[in-house]
């Protein structure tokens, strides 16, 4: 495994990590989530990405009880705070009473005293950002967090929330965890180049797009059964907009170019975020531990400049870039 600093942070974690977005707690048992984050373990991984709405609250204790018994200081536990986890008006966005219920829900769930990084999942409206800002901050000099980071701003939010911060004195934001694959390539506009230039590293999620860019979506062809595409508590809505022919026929053209780097089409496509030098982790999440030690081979390899232009001249305007599709509700949820 290859580590990476977290932006400019004086943090090191593992360039691919563990998520468990969609997995734990809902469309896998313990037992096999417990071994797919052993095989993680296994393979050198040490930075852990939850959140505390995932599965409604179980994701996060089924990660903390997989972990139970590691060396804490060996590990890098990241969740999130935004989206509703109770039925209340306040059980949901970054007000400074969500923020410090939700922070003490993550950590008795994941059995820790303190979390690596906490990450405000959307960026809300309806919340002042000084508010939000200045409850974070309290957290990191209560110990309970270490680093904070947000999940899918764009560039002006991020760039007002380091404005407050130099102002009040605020510990800074030094993460984004956005989206970012092949496919999908909206922060590489206005975010990466503002992160840059600030010190704050990219965390992202889908790197595979879902799965699409394993190649198993076979254009004409209904989902294979079993896959994130047939499964209806969550998984089919995000992977949709990816599933047409022109776009699952391009999708297979990156097989040559896989088999010529040696990779499997995972693989390529985790080493492809991994070519960012702005990208400090690409999370992968898994099912079944084959799939975490496939994913770990993509640690460290270096994809030319050739094959780079390759992979673009292939997919096109099939490539999404628009940096308007980086969302958070008006409204609270």
């Amino acid at each position: 495994m290859e580590f990476r600093h977290l932006g400019r942070s004086g943090l090191k974690i593992s360039e691919i990590s563990y998520g468990n977005w969609l997995t734990h707690g809902s469309q896998i048992e313990a037992d096999a989530a417990r071994a797919c984050v052993h095989a993680a373990l296994d393979e050198g991984i040490t930075t852990f990405d939850t959140a505390d709405v995932y599965a409604g609250t179980r994701a996060e204790a089924v990660l903390g009880d997989a972990l139970k018994g590691q060396r804490r200081e060996g590990l890098e536990i990241f969740t999130k705070v935004f989206w509703p986890t109770g039925p209340g008006p306040n059980d949901r966005g970054l007000s400074r009473k969500h923020i410090f219920e939700s922070i003490h829900g993550s950590l008795r769930r994941l059995g820790t005293d303190y979390v690596d990084l906490y990450q405000a999942h959307r960026f809300d409206y309806s919340t002042p950002l000084e508010e939000t800002l200045r409850a974070f901050d309290d957290l990191v000099r209560q110990g309970k967090v270490l680093y904070i980071g947000v999940s899918e701003w764009r560039a002006e939010e991020i760039a007002r929330a380091l404005e407050i911060a130099e102002q009040m004195g605020f510990d800074r934001i030094v993460s984004s965890q956005p989206q970012y694959s092949m496919l999908w390539r909206v922060i590489e506009p206005e975010v990466v180049p503002l992160c840059e230039k600030e010190g704050i590293g990219q965390i992202v999620w889908s790197p595979i797009a879902q799965g699409v860019l394993t190649g198993k979506y076979q254009p004409g062809q209904p989902p294979p059964a079993g896959s994130r595409a047939t499964d209806e508590k969550g998984g089919a809505n995000f992977v949709k907009r990816f599933l047409n022919d022109d776009l699952l026929t391009r999708v297979q053209q990156l097989k040559p170019i896989a088999d010529e780097a040696g990779l499997t089409m995972a693989q390529l496509a985790v080493a492809w975020v991994l070519q960012n030098p702005n990208v400090s982790s690409a999370i992968v999440g898994a099912s079944r531990p084959e799939q975490v030690h496939d994913n770990v081979k993509a640690a460290g390899v270096k994809l030319d400049a050739e094959l780079m232009r390759r992979i673009d001249e292939v997919l096109g305007d099939s490539v999404v870039r628009d940096p308007a599709e980086t969302t958070s509700p008006r409204s609270r949820p």
